[in-house]
């Protein structure tokens, strides 16, 4: 259902055309770029006569370009999502404790189930990922927002408390390094064989579209949802296990990406609207594009050496962020 005049429906969906090609051009051009971009030196002539060279490429360069894309367009729709969800701009699973939850609930499964499998992990991730984001919600709701600013203020306040407990746990139990790694995305560990579970990622960002109307409509109120048959609770259950479980993937996997989910969905929506399946694809690509753009922006300033991603992105995050603060007080 789409109640928005025919006129900014049509021109929207244009912006969303445009964003959708532009975006599937620079995925494939960045994709290209960060398989050659790196310490080792990869061409197509080592590839056909060197065989550490095509060793390379299949065990790391490849994993690699495909952890980037995955984890990018999987942090930007559940940023996405929990915006529709709590109805604010200014939120993402790195300023709701989300993503502190899930690395708190990570370090206890490290603690007292060491030999637990990396499944197993990302369960005890994304379930401690469902009941902190749950909480927040329940904070948000006892709390008068009398400015947009105060969810994503009371979020970045309730994961401080999240992650100074997983930082005294870790401290004591001399795991600051582990949990520093978990709350800070570096891909320079991603090999064959230590990715895959991004794909489970994928899978619940794929059931995202299939919910995408649900969410929409989740979005305009309670008393419209029922309104229009809606079960809003039922609804944000389902967004809150997506978010979850995503979380619990990417923490695991790689570390979360900082900011990404909060300001790709802005810049979307100011062009697209707030249709989430229509915004869905613009959503997941540039999640990607600004995935790998910082990922070899990280690889390329000090070569051979490499920073993080979490710190190219967490720069870049906190610029646009920032920008979107002040318009939205302009406005």
């Amino acid at each position: 259902m789409d109640i928005s005049p025919s006129g900014a429906r049509g021109g929207s969906d244009r912006a969303g055309a445009l964003m959708v090609w532009g975006g599937l051009l620079a995925l494939v051009l960045l994709a290209g770029v960060s398989l050659v971009v790196g310490a080792g030196q990869l061409g197509l002539r080592g590839l056909l006569a060197d065989p550490d060279t095509a060793g390379l490429l299949l065990t790391s360069r490849l994993p690699r370009t495909a952890a980037l894309i995955l984890a990018g367009m999987s942090s930007a729709i559940t940023g996405l999502i929990i915006q529709r969800l709590v109805q604010n701009r200014f939120v993402d699973p790195t300023t709701m404790g989300t993503v502190d939850s899930a690395a708190l609930g990570l370090l206890l499964a490290v603690i007292f189930l060491p030999a637990a499998s990396p499944m197993t992990r990302m369960g005890i991730a994304a379930l401690f990922a469902w009941g902190g984001t749950g909480l927040f919600l329940l904070l948000l709701r006892a709390v008068p927002r009398r400015s947009p600013l105060m969810p994503p203020l009371l979020g970045i306040s309730y994961g401080a408390v999240i992650g100074a407990a997983a930082s005294f746990i870790a401290w004591q139990m001399d795991l600051m390094q582990s949990l520093g790694a978990w709350m800070s995305a570096d891909f320079s560990i991603v090999l064959s064989g230590r990715y895959e579970m991004l794909y489970l990622a994928a899978g619940f960002t794929a059931l995202a579209w299939v919910l995408a109307d649900r969410f929409t409509l989740a979005g305009l109120g309670d008393s419209m949802a029922k309104t229009l048959g809606l079960n809003p609770g039922q609804v944000l259950a389902l967004g809150i296990t997506i978010v979850a479980a995503v979380a619990g993937c990417i923490v695991v996997t790689v570390g979360f990406i900082p900011f990404l989910g909060l300001i790709v969905p802005n810049l979307v929506s100011r062009r697209v609207g707030d249709n989430l399946r229509r915004a869905l694809p613009a959503v997941a690509l540039l999640g990607a594009v600004m995935t790998l753009a910082c990922d070899i922006a990280g690889r390329l300033i000090f070569h051979p050496y490499e920073l993080p991603i979490g710190v190219t992105m967490g720069v870049l995050g906190a610029v646009v962020f920032l920008s979107l603060l002040l318009r939205s007080q302009r406005a």
